[in-house]
């Protein structure tokens, strides 16, 4: 059991990617208008959906997870968080989001998605950290499709992919608005980037940096604000 902010509590069954600090860090940067409409694509357990129901009382947050096994633990951690209004897990493909929703449906898109191709290679790879049922392309035209006009795509990756990201988002018609680099510590590299892209919005990109840890391996006030230390 791992324990969220404001009370909430996540259970993540053996074999279902666990809490990380990925999530933690996208639902921090992500930023809801009120009484948002949330498509979490890729939503596993239901991690992300609950993070973001203990920061914002008034969202509501629709999962769409293809494993059979981390969607019957997200309606667990939704049951058992008294979410039942506010949070839904669908057992789907995001490929047949277009089939299930009508365009424009939601006011923001999340997600946490595969960061390694498929292949031989990536075979060491849990299936929730491979695209072999989630490509890039296939992710950004499933926001597309479900964000209304102005609607926000926030999501968590790795450097490494940033040009392959902000090209498929322009071709899908999403902006890419607000980037923020993540280091470990201030001499280390960059280890993930979040991206905010948003439907039909003009070119400008705000560029923010954040550190984990200071020179002595101690929490930031980044960290520290990010995982409520201190509340």
């Amino acid at each position: 059991m791992e324990f969220l902010h404001n009370g909430f509590i996540l259970d993540t069954p053996q074999g279902c990617f666990p809490l990380s600090t990925d999530s933690i860090l996208l639902s921090s940067f992500t930023s809801l208008p009120k009484n948002a409409k949330v498509l979490d694509l890729g939503s596993g357990c239901g991690t992300l959906g609950l993070l973001l129901c203990a920061e914002d009382e008034s969202c509501r947050v629709t999962g769409v997870e293809l494993d059979p096994a981390a969607h019957e633990a997200a309606r667990e951690n939704i049951q058992r968080n008294t979410l039942t209004a506010r949070m839904e897990s669908i057992c789907a493909d995001i490929r047949t989001i277009p089939s299930r929703f009508p365009a424009g449906s939601f006011d923001c898109c999340v997600s946490n998605p595969p960061y390694f191709t498929g292949g031989p290679a990536s075979e060491t790879n849990p299936l929730a950290r491979r695209d072999d049922c989630c490509s890039v392309e296939e992710l950004f035209q499933a926001a597309a499709w479900a964000l209304k006009f102005g609607g926000t795509f926030f999501l968590v990756h790795k450097p490494e992919r940033l040009a392959q990201l902000c090209g498929i988002a322009c071709a899908c018609k999403l902006e890419p608005k607000r980037l923020q680099l993540v280091r470990h510590q201030p001499d280390r590299p960059v280890s993930l980037i979040l991206l905010a892209c948003k439907k039909g919005a003009k070119p400008g990109l705000q560029w923010e940096e954040i550190c984990l840890f200071d020179q002595n391996g101690e929490p930031t006030p980044q960290y520290r604000n990010i995982y409520h230390l201190g509340d």
